[in-house]
């Protein structure tokens, strides 16, 4: 196994490699920006897995959703906001905003704590020649992450101002494969750099991190899909189906089942559904229920429809002004 994953390493880096030295390398020069290199050999990498991820779903994807759609897709215009927001994360824009604002701040802080004596520990070394290897140490980092992943949205549901932000995310009532990556940027910086940051302090390779975030990017797509699928009674419990997420979605039931409180709901996994199991928030129940947000349904309060408009009412709720 730890071969067929070098192999397929390798192939990759040979795109990268022949990308980057026949476009990105160029560009960096154009523009004054040799200094970048390093820097732009990422974003190379980052931007293929972005083209191969999209390449999957238009080809995997989104026949399945003809195939077997919970619901026939009315508004097609707030499906097509949505597929912005993936372009916009998935190609690498989102990024390179990060890598020309935040991350400057991030080298600084990891520099001092560095110099301080505090190095980063290296989660995979714990037992040599066991959790070193290829296989396992991705495995490790893996499930680490997704523990994380699991108490980042439960906070995005339980903190009222966090829940602001994010319920942009839960006002898609036309969920699809695209409907993944719609969600407030000030949301998004925020999940970013706590992910960074444990990514910093538990010693994740730039691999092996680029690997764990396009598979949980994928597969949280297939989650949002308009997709009537579950795995089976084994299967719903190993990995999370497009039914078990579309109930975290539904109205009413999912991330808020005690009326209008964001603090309870269920189905927070975001690839294993362990967590919810473990601490009392799964429902395996087999329903697919409508989509969207309590007051938006009842109220008909506005969470925007394109995509400045999504972001402009987010700040006005962040601020308690919408």
């Amino acid at each position: 196994m730890d071969g067929l994953i070098a192999s397929a390493g390798n192939g990759f880096s040979l795109l990268q490699q022949a990308l980057f030295e026949t476009v990105v390398q160029p560009a960096l020069f154009a523009l004054g920006m040799g200094n970048l290199m390093e820097d732009g050999y990422e974003a190379t990498a980052w931007f293929l897995v972005g083209v191969m991820q999209i390449l999957l779903l238009l080809a995997v994807v989104g026949p399945l959703q003809r195939w077997r759609p919970v619901e026939p897709v009315l508004d097609r215009a707030t499906v097509r906001t949505d597929m912005l927001y993936t372009l916009i994360h998935r190609l690498g824009v989102f990024r390179i905003a990060l890598f020309f604002t935040l991350e400057p701040l991030f080298d600084e802080g990891f520099g001092t704590l560095r110099t301080a004596g505090y190095g980063t520990f290296h989660l995979d070394q714990l037992w040599p020649g066991a959790t070193d290897g290829a296989l396992a140490s991705f495995l490790i980092y893996l499930v680490v992450f997704d523990f994380l992943g699991y108490w980042i949205h439960r906070g995005q549901h339980r903190w009222g101002l966090w829940w602001r932000l994010h319920s942009l995310h839960h006002a898609q009532r036309q969920m699809t494969m695209w409907s993944d990556n719609r969600n407030h940027l000030l949301d998004d910086i925020l999940v970013d750099s706590l992910l960074v940051l444990a990514a910093q302090l538990i010693g994740v390779a730039p691999g092996q991190f680029i690997v764990i975030v396009a598979l949980t990017q994928l597969s949280e797509s297939v989650q949002h899909a308009n997709l009537r699928l579950w795995f089976g009674q084994v299967g719903e419990r190993l990995w999370v189906s497009p039914r078990f997420h579309r109930l975290h979605h539904s109205v009413g039931v999912g991330h808020e089942p005690a009326g209008t409180n964001p603090a309870k709901g269920r189905n927070f996994g975001v690839l294993l559904p362990w967590w919810d199991v473990l601490f009392g928030t799964a429902n395996f129940e087999q329903r697919y229920d409508p989509t969207g947000i309590r007051d938006q349904v009842e109220q008909s309060r506005d969470y925007g429809r394109g995509f400045w408009s999504q972001q402009w009412q987010g700040l006005k709720r962040l601020v308690g002004k919408a």
